[in-house]
């Protein structure tokens, strides 16, 4: 759900006798809705090799730098290195051949009533750090107030439990400030949970340690990992924790087989794949059509000592595009924002510079089952009808459609369309230029923070030129780029929305009214809507399967009736390239896409002929 990406979980699973109605009913996993697919004492998960080897090396490549190991305020102070969950925990842990479905980790089992309104977590009483003290009912309190008072998207995220509780040593309760939110229970088990004692405690040099600041001190953790080595903002190695108590557990039976997970950090997209080519990192996800086009024609492929495998993306959808930000007043009307899509060459693009290779967005879903299309019925009728004065009436008569410019008299017929709907809108056009009735000529800044923006950007800025538009390009570093979006101080610029099939509270955070002003939001178009927030509401509140993907439909087809954004391109695979020293198992996980390193092993006979990573 979150960023980089938040499952939600929980539900049902152990039957109460009729002595014990009136006690807590304690579950070891559940899926949101519906009933989980493991049962009480299952060995592992399907989809894991429970005999995969253990040790060997992974080196992973990645762009940027880093200069933090503090999680409880990324995003807000400095850049936290990569690679900083493995060395925690959280309460449970999702199972990567369900949609929506986890099983306790930290947490042995887990309780809540029929009303959603609190949830109880017993930790397991072998649950240690890695100094050895227990973890307690006091980390997780700790964990929650500092990330909930610290980071905004926390705080947002957590924004509907009102207190954490300890009831023993190994349980804790949070309670919420309403019924009846399935997902509130589920968030809860997604919490990360720190180390009170080291974070109260004191540095090796007499420090007194602050979890509001940035710190290169390695964390105490309780993972399959720690720090084992760093050179700041240039690279970071996690080795694997030998007596780590929970190696056993049925949840990670399979799984942390690698003995060391390096990232080595590079500054350039371009040296990045170049690494890669010189046998620098192992494996890498490539993003770029172009360069799994023709990027790899190198001697280590065609001899088979470089492998490209692709694997389905059938648990995240996304919304990846150009997003207006509605604070500025240019882009308040829908019509003009109409007319920037209709002037949008996706299929120049598509065809020039992206191998042909990708399809349109045309869902804030897309890749998903819960994404709409055609005209609305059934629950998804009824649901649109619930709000109807609250939202654009063309949802009822009209299916979304983004417009196609494959041929010179359809992108001069879109021009043509956008001119109008700039003239009603306001937007003369004189002497070449586009102006209000008061002399405002439009212009539009997009920003961005890699040098390839430029390749899809400069393409857009020609057409938005015909027709009157001033466009000027920005490309900043990473640092100058978070500050300013995270201050909304943009016209237009890129951005990406991931979703799960079982989406949830993160709505709000993505497009509700009460994030729109908040400096370090997701909803970063500035969107206050009341027929979104009614839909949101919705979707959140859905007591079964069958009404939440009928509210998602609904509220996906509202926000693209909006014209919010211009809708950029997918693939629906994950493109992977490795050097050939690695294996996965036969049966992949459903929803796991690659899942890399988390259930691949290092092997022996491939890296022989391969030769070792160095």
């Amino acid at each position: 759900m979150i960023r980089t990406l938040l499952l939600s979980f929980l539900a049902a699973c152990l039957t109460l006798t009729p002595l014990a109605a009136q006690e807590a009913q304690w579950r070891h996993g559940a899926a949101l809705l519906g009933e989980p697919k493991y049962q009480p004492g299952f060995k592992h998960f399907d989809y894991v090799n429970p005999n995969a080897p253990r040790g060997g090396l992974v080196r992973l490549g990645a762009q940027g730098t880093f200069d933090s190991f503090n999680i409880v305020v990324a995003g807000v102070k400095g850049t936290p290195a990569l690679g900083i969950p493995l060395i925690y925990e959280s309460l449970a842990t999702p199972s990567l051949d369900e949609a929506s479905a986890a099983y306790g980790l930290l947490a042995e089992s887990f309780s809540y009533p029929e009303d959603f309104s609190s949830v109880t977590f017993r930790l397991r009483p072998e649950a240690r750090w890695h100094d050895g003290q227990p973890i307690i009912a006091e980390d997780a309190i700790f964990s929650f107030e500092v990330l909930k008072a610290n980071s905004p998207l926390y705080a947002s995220y957590y924004a509907n439990v009102v207190k954490a509780e300890k009831i023993a040593d190994r349980e804790v309760k949070f309670t919420f400030d309403q019924k009846g939110n399935r997902e509130l229970p589920q968030i809860m088990g997604q919490l990360t949970i720190l180390p009170k004692h080291w974070w109260e405690g004191t540095a090796p040099d007499g420090r007194k340690r602050d979890v509001t600041q940035t710190t290169l001190e390695p964390p105490l953790g309780s993972g399959p990992y720690r720090i084992k080595s760093f050179e700041a903002g240039r690279t970071v190695s996690y080795e694997r924790v030998k007596d780590y108590w929970g190696a056993g557990l049925n949840v990670n039976v399979g799984q942390n087989n690698f003995d060391e997970i390096r990232f080595e950090y590079y500054r350039d997209a371009t040296v990045l794949l170049e690494a890669f080519k010189g046998d620098r990192t192992d494996f890498r996800t490539e993003n770029i059509a172009r360069n799994w086009a023709t990027g790899y024609d190198f001697p280590a492929r065609q001899e088979g000592r470089v492998v490209l495998e692709e694997f389905p993306q059938r648990a995240n959808g996304v919304m990846q595009a150009f997003v207006f930000n509605l604070r500025r007043d240019k882009f308040k009307d829908e019509r003009v924002r109409r007319a920037f899509n209709l002037a949008f060459p996706f299929e120049e693009l598509n065809k020039a510079i992206f191998s042909g290779q990708y399809e349109r967005i045309a869902s804030y879903f897309q890749g998903l089952d819960i994404a709409s299309s055609g005209l609305p019925e059934g629950q998804e009728l009824a649901i649109l009808e619930s709000v109807r004065d609250k939202v654009p009436q063309e949802v009822f008569t009209t299916p979304y459609k983004n417009p196609v410019n494959d041929t010179p008299d359809a992108v001069r017929n879109n021009l043509r369309e956008a001119d109008r709907l700039l003239r009603e809108a306001g937007w003369e056009a004189k002497g070449g230029r586009r102006v209000s009735a008061k002399g405002e000529v439009f212009s539009v800044e997009f920003l961005g923070s890699s040098p390839t923006d430029e390749r899809y950007v400069l393409p857009y800025k020609n057409v938005l030129n015909r027709l009157g538009i001033e466009v000027n390009v920005r490309i900043v570093d990473d640092a100058q780029y978070i500050n300013r979006t995270r201050s909304f101080d943009f016209d237009m610029t890129t951005n990406l929305w991931p979703q799960t099939l079982s989406p949830g509270n993160e709505q709000r955070e993505f497009w509700g009214s009460q994030t729109a002003k908040r400096e370090g939001s997701q909803n970063i178009a500035g969107i206050t809507d009341p027929g979104i927030d009614a839909l949101i509401d919705k979707v959140i509140f859905a007591k079964d399967r069958d009404e939440l993907v009928a509210a998602t439909k609904a509220l996906d087809r509202v926000l693209l009736a909006h014209n919010y954004v211009v809708p950029h391109w997918t693939y629906g695979k994950q493109r992977t390239a490795r050097w050939n020293r690695y294996s996965h198992p036969e049966n992949m996980p459903r929803y796991g896409g690659a899942a890399f390193p988390t259930i691949w092993w290092y092997d022996e006979a491939k890296a022989a002929k391969t030769g070792a990573p160095r």
